[in-house]
């Protein structure tokens, strides 16, 4: 069996703490290098063969630091390796198409899940405010492309075959609300508060804000808190539907996330991935395309063999034996 002591202090990419059932990995220092990146997957795969199960807590924000960084990357100057938004996609794209977790939940250490925009990117010799700055219509055309790139590190998170749960406790403000929107399941700590902080900087809010926010909550709140860029607090957040509950410590909300990450873990990874693509789909389209979609969907990927193992399991009074959902081909990220 792979040594999860090794793994933890040696390769220092992955935590491991076995469970009841299966594994946790930790990946929330996943990295720079692409050669140490590949030796995770290559342990991470390891120990994942060598467990029935695998359950994962993957923080992508784990540290204060990390969860700032997300909203100081720049927009529209490229930062490789050490940017955390690039990081954030990265972790959560391998995390999906390697199929090392049936469920990734995101959290944050600190005061703050995520403490706003680094107004000196905007300092920068070719930033946005700068007088001196290339011709204009060309660099408007840049913007936009870059912007993509950044748009990407959250709508990875919605396009995940796997549900991502989204836990925040103090201020989550600008890019945060970006991020938690495009997530399965937002929980939040009493103190917590969602604050869209671009307005207070003379800008639209550009990162998703807008097109996911108006599905999640009453469109007259998205655009009273839009205009004014006041706080909005997690127990007013709740009764408006964009979070699902509030706790009043962070242990107790990562306690409940974890256990709502588990019971998702136990059941079977298509079905859980088939839900997910059918609520997406359903929040996008009409009805009559919902229902003919799934039509097209269960006619291919319904499971007999899954569908008689939870039978199995429940007679049994036993947590089912479900497969993994496969890895997807290697392609650029």
């Amino acid at each position: 069996m792979l040594d999860a002591k090794y793994i933890r202090q040696n390769i220092e990419l992955v935590k491991t703490a076995l469970k009841n059932r299966g594994a946790t990995l930790g990946l929330d220092t996943l990295m720079e290098k692409d050669n140490e990146r590949r030796t995770l997957i290559g342990k991470a795969e390891e120990l994942k063969a060598a467990r029935n199960q695998v359950e994962v807590d993957s923080c992508l924000a784990a540290l204060t630091a990390a969860a700032q960084m997300v909203v100081a990357a720049p927009v529209y100057v490229d930062a490789p390796g050490g940017a955390t938004t690039t990081r954030t996609t990265w972790t959560a794209k391998m995390t999906d198409r390697k199929a090392l977790a049936r469920v990734i939940v995101v959290s944050s250490t600190g005061k703050h899940f995520t403490a706003g925009m680094d107004l000196a990117v905007f300092t920068q010799a070719d930033g946005i405010t700068s007088p001196g700055a290339k011709d204009p219509h060309l660099r408007a055309e840049k913007f936009r492309h870059d912007l993509y790139r950044l748009q990407d590190a959250f709508t990875c998170l919605d396009m995940a075959r796997i549900p991502v749960i989204i836990c925040v406790h103090g201020g989550c403000i600008g890019a945060g609300v970006d991020m938690i929107s495009a997530c399965d399941i937002r929980f939040a700590t009493q103190d917590a508060f969602f604050c869209i902080a671009e307005i207070n900087i003379g800008m639209t809010a550009d990162v998703g804000t807008f097109p996911r926010l108006c599905r999640l909550m009453p469109e007259g709140w998205v655009r009273q808190i839009a205009y004014t860029g006041e706080r909005l607090p997690a127990p007013r957040a709740r009764e408006l539907g964009l979070v699902n509950e509030v706790f009043p410590t962070q242990e107790a909300m990562l306690e409940h996330a974890m256990g709502i990450a588990r019971e998702i873990a136990s059941k079977s990874p298509l079905a859980v991935s088939g839900s997910k693509a059918m609520i997406n789909f359903a929040r996008d389209h009409t009805i009559a395309e919902g229902l003919d979609y799934i039509g097209v969907w269960n006619a291919a990927m319904l499971s007999g063999a899954h569908m008689a193992e939870a039978f199995a399991a429940k007679a049994e009074k036993r947590d089912g034996k479900f497969p993994d959902l496969l890895p997807l081909k290697e392609k650029g990220v």
